[in-house]
């Protein structure tokens, strides 16, 4: 008789247990379900596109390699480190404040090559950034409604070698000074661009006269593009950090062309920044 009890018992846990470890395979099936699967190969290279920059990326496993696609901020290049890893995730914030999940999986025959970033791999939202992160996205928005306000400015342009630049708008909105550039090229020979620089330099001195220069790095472009092709017009915007003129000195516009000679300068004086348009809030 005790031994049918004890039998019984063990028969009851071994249930319950059996049904425990159920329940636990569901729930992370589950989980695992709320993030998106990637597939990736050790030959081929996987790109995943996301709508704002990324600013911080981290891996679940050595078994991974991954990097910024060279000379732009949002694409992720993933390619697998050793054959047949185990599953594993990494974790992506962009600039938009938004916090991204991908579990990725072994595949050499058939991996996912170009992937876009959509809400299905999103799992947060509410990220908070240091100030200067959590601005930038501002500074994005600002900079394409910059673009295309209809508000224009003259008198500003030079043209040489059938290769314009001109500013054609200067707006601010807090502690940010937006400059609407016109690139244009007349000729028949594309221009590929070197540097688009912004200083701050003295007067015009004679050439015994030593002469200072300050660069101003922008905070944010709207295009990436470093090419005017030809008998066309590129318009953009150049957000930069707030900042007043000296006396005695300019704001110059540099455009300068990869090996090649067709170079071009604007100088902007102190009270070309006196009457900005303001930006209006979103």
């Amino acid at each position: 008789m005790k031994n049918n009890n004890w039998m019984n018992l063990v028969c009851l846990l071994l249930s319950v247990l059996s049904g425990y470890a159920q329940l636990i395979n569901r729930d992370l099936d589950f989980n695992q379900d709320q993030f998106k699967n990637v597939q990736i190969a050790y030959s081929k290279t996987t790109s995943i596109v996301f709508p704002y920059s990324i600013k911080s990326i981290d891996k679940g496993s050595q078994d991974i390699l991954m990097q910024k696609a060279k000379g732009v901020e949002n694409i992720l290049l993933l390619k697998a480190a050793n054959q047949n890893f185990m599953q594993t995730n990494i974790t992506v914030v962009t600039a938009d404040s938004r916090l991204y999940v991908f579990v990725l999986n072994y595949d050499e025959v058939c991996p996912d090559l170009n992937i876009k970033a959509d809400n299905s791999a999103i799992v947060n939202n509410d990220i908070l950034f240091s100030l200067d992160n959590e601005n930038q996205k501002k500074i994005e928005q600002y900079s394409k409604l910059a673009l295309f306000k209809k508000k224009k400015i003259g008198g500003l342009k030079r043209s040489r070698f059938d290769i314009n630049l001109s500013v054609n708008g200067i707006f601010i909105h807090q502690d940010v000074l937006y400059f609407r550039l016109v690139l244009g090229n007349a000729s028949k020979i594309n221009y590929d661009i070197d540097q688009l620089r912004f200083f701050i330099r003295d007067q015009r001195k004679s050439k015994r006269t030593a002469s200072q220069e300050i660069e101003i790095l922008p905070l944010f472009s709207t295009s990436n593009s470093m090419q005017i092709p030809d008998k066309s017009e590129v318009n953009l915007v150049y957000a930069l950090s707030k900042f007043t003129i000296p006396e005695k000195k300019y704001l110059t516009i540099q455009l300068i062309e990869k090996d090649g000679g067709r170079q071009l300068e604007i100088d902007i004086k102190n009270n070309d920044l006196i009457d900005l348009d303001v930006l209006n809030s979103f």
